[in-house]
């Protein structure tokens, strides 16, 4: 932590210095092509997109700097600079967040994630526990945060490790976690596996999310992707990564024991602990199926009726996924709780659940993006991009540069904030080529999620590096191999291929 603090002060005050400089320098730098307002504007993209990546103060902060300062210069009045603030897709994450706080508060997160570890295939077995704790991860990040997920898998994972420790002692085997090869795997899977569960559900991590967002600001033309749409190929992604995952980090840090004595009932008394289903439990669970099939519901109407059926048009009218979302979630506020006069959500448990920075970030991002595109800065930006590329390069060059950029910008800052700054920029350059802006649109989100290489990178990556079981070099190392195989063996093929199926471009 020490040897760390002063290289993030460093940014920070680096940062801090260089955007406001580069930012005038744009400013009285005459640029042709650009008019008066985009010119501005790009002048304040720069600003907010170094502070975004060196954070000199908070993400959401600099997220509601831009489009004040836009106001203020003039690029747009505060109405039109405002409005994304209150865009569609927010709502959707809104109920999301309500959903979530309400599987954790009333313990079904954990109900699902010891149910999995405590099945019988798994046992003690510690490839089958590296296998299932995975497995735990990436279903329960599919609809709660990365971060929450690791929070809880964590204990466990340390939980097992001191099991094999004990195990060893008393075989007269001596162990040091923090040189043993299975902790560091076991570390590393708990991470990787909530990054990728993340990718199943536009919910499940706020790229997806974002992404969709800029689509429907920036592309009005491209068809609308549904809930039950990306879930196809979320799905996909997700079991695509998670294998490579396991197999790349089962090889590096495979386990010196055939079983883990104890391993299964230390796990079984995590579950026996949460007792009978209580009556929330059963009532988050209504709530979030109700939400789950309004969303899904879209897709069968189509399949019964028609894309363009009265009944596909009435359902789209009167819940679109935002309210779908909330639909659900306000249910959580109305259904009786554990105790007499108690609802399933506390209102103050539902406000201290929501992740409101991330809400401003995304606001933000989509207003600044919004900004690019009418004052015409996304497309002058998308020329420049083309004419550094060759002028007309192939859909696949376009896709692997992306993509690739997306990843490397999600190690070095938040994922978020890579999006707020490759999401505009992706989608304007594809328009710019001829190219659908959606394949570029999930690449970018897909790729973000990728993360993998350095504790700074994602929470779950600096959770697990936090037990002092994963030495920098090791997450290094793997991260970069599942990066690489990630991005061009699954992501830029899933995104050329499948979502190009799906979506019918």
């Amino acid at each position: 932590m020490s040897t760390e603090r002063p290289s993030l002060d460093l940014r920070k005050t680096i940062g801090a210095i260089a955007g406001p400089v580069l930012a005038i320098l744009i400013w009285f730098t005459p640029i042709s092509g650009l008019e008066a307002e985009a010119h501005h504007l790009l002048a304040i993209m720069a600003l907010v997109a170094i502070w975004w990546i060196t954070e000199p103060v908070p993400i959401p902060v600099t997220s509601l700097l831009g489009p004040t300062l836009c106001v203020i210069v003039g690029v747009a009045p505060m109405g039109k600079a405002f409005e994304n603030f209150a865009n569609p897709m927010i709502f959707l994450f809104l109920g999301g967040f309500l959903l979530a706080k309400a599987m954790m508060v009333n313990g079904l997160d954990k109900r699902l994630a010891y149910g999995i570890m405590s099945m019988k295939w798994v046992g003690d077995s510690p490839r089958r526990i590296f296998l299932a704790i995975g497995l735990a991860c990436i279903i329960c990040s599919g609809w709660i945060s990365n971060t929450a997920t690791a929070a809880m898998m964590f204990p466990i994972a340390l939980g097992l490790l001191e099991t094999i420790r004990k195990m060893m002692a008393a075989n007269g085997k001596i162990i040091d976690l923090k040189n043993y090869k299975y902790a560091t795997g076991l570390m590393l899977m708990t991470a990787y596996a909530c990054s990728i569960g993340g990718v199943f559900t536009p919910i499940g991590t706020p790229p997806n999310i974002m992404m969709l967002g800029f689509i429907d600001k920036l592309a009005p033309d491209a068809p609308t992707i549904s809930f039950f749409q990306w879930m196809i190929w979320g799905f996909v992604a997700m079991v695509c990564y998670f294998a490579v995952a396991y197999l790349v980090l089962w090889r590096m840090f495979p386990a010196d024991v055939k079983r883990i004595e104890g391993a299964h009932e230390f796990i079984r008394e995590y579950a026996n602990s949460l007792g009978k289903w209580t009556r929330a439990q059963k009532n988050t669970v209504i709530a979030f199926s109700v939400a789950v099939v309004l969303w899904v519901a879209p897709s069968v109407l189509s399949i019964v009726y028609g894309a363009k059926s009265e009944a596909m048009t009435a359902f789209d009218n009167h819940f679109p996924e935002g309210i779908a979302a909330m639909a659900g979630a306000l249910l959580l506020f109305f259904l009786p709780g554990n105790e007499r006069g108690v609802k399933t959500l506390k209102w103050k448990e539902g406000v201290e659940g929501i992740d409101w920075g991330t809400l401003l970030l995304f606001g933000g991002g989509l207003s600044m993006g919004a900004l690019m595109y009418t004052t015409g800065l996304s497309q002058w930006i998308g020329n420049g991009i083309r004419d550094v590329m060759g002028g007309n390069p192939s859909e696949l060059t376009f896709m692997i540069v992306f993509c690739m950029s997306a990843l490397l910008l999600s190690e070095l800052t938040s994922h978020t904030a890579a999006i707020n700054l490759m999401g505009a920029i992706a989608i304007g350059t594809a328009l710019s080529l001829g190219f659908s802006p959606i394949p570029v649109a999930v690449g970018v989100a897909l790729s973000s999620s990728l993360g993998f290489m350095m504790p700074v990178s994602t929470p779950p990556n600096a959770i697990v590096y936090a037990s002092g079981y994963v030495p920098i070099t090791k997450m290094f190392r793997s991260g970069l191999i599942i990066d690489i195989i990630g991005i061009l063996l699954i992501t830029v093929p899933i995104v050329l291929l499948l979502v190009k199926a799906v979506m019918g471009i």
